[in-house]
């Protein structure tokens, strides 16, 4: 069962990839284009911080916490396999997420960005990132429910 869970990981890293190389080979830097009108357009750009550009130039740092993180993201799920799908598909989206922009880190020194949310000041992300957040919700959730059902004896 690990294995799915790992293989989700992969495919996800995989899209990830994917989506940009296609994004660097089709798109100058700073070069967009609009997709959905006053919503969505695909703006390249090179992140070299994280979340909201925090920490720029900090790639030590980043390689350093993702190594750390991704080591204890697999020990959790592993330990954890069998409690929850939802603690597991969390853990394995935060994964996917990490080793993501983690490649890009290692390979390119930034982290490629292109989603850009047209109708609010949003900063530009990725696919890695959505895996990223979203796994992190849903670890957050699980541990409030899981908390919330052990104060109440249930």
């Amino acid at each position: 069962m690990l294995a799915v869970y790992l293989l989700l990981s992969a495919a996800i890293i995989g899209l990830d990839q994917w989506f940009k190389f296609w994004i660097v080979g089709n798109f100058n830097l700073g070069g967009g284009q609009q997709v959905i009108p006053n919503v969505l357009s695909l703006t390249y750009i090179h992140n070299t911080g994280g979340a909201f550009s925090l920490l720029e130039g900090q790639r030590v740092f980043f390689i350093i916490i993702t190594v750390v993180a991704v080591a204890a993201g697999v020990y959790y799920l592993a330990k954890y396999l069998h409690e929850s799908k939802w603690l597991t598909i969390g853990i394995s989206l935060f994964l996917a997420g990490a080793v993501g922009n983690f490649i890009d880190r290692l390979r390119l020194g930034y982290v490629v960005d292109m989603f850009q949310l047209d109708f609010i000041n949003f900063p530009i992300f990725n696919i890695a990132d959505m895996a990223l957040v979203i796994g992190v919700a849903m670890i957050f959730i699980y541990i409030l429910l899981d908390e919330r059902e052990k104060k109440h004896g249930k």
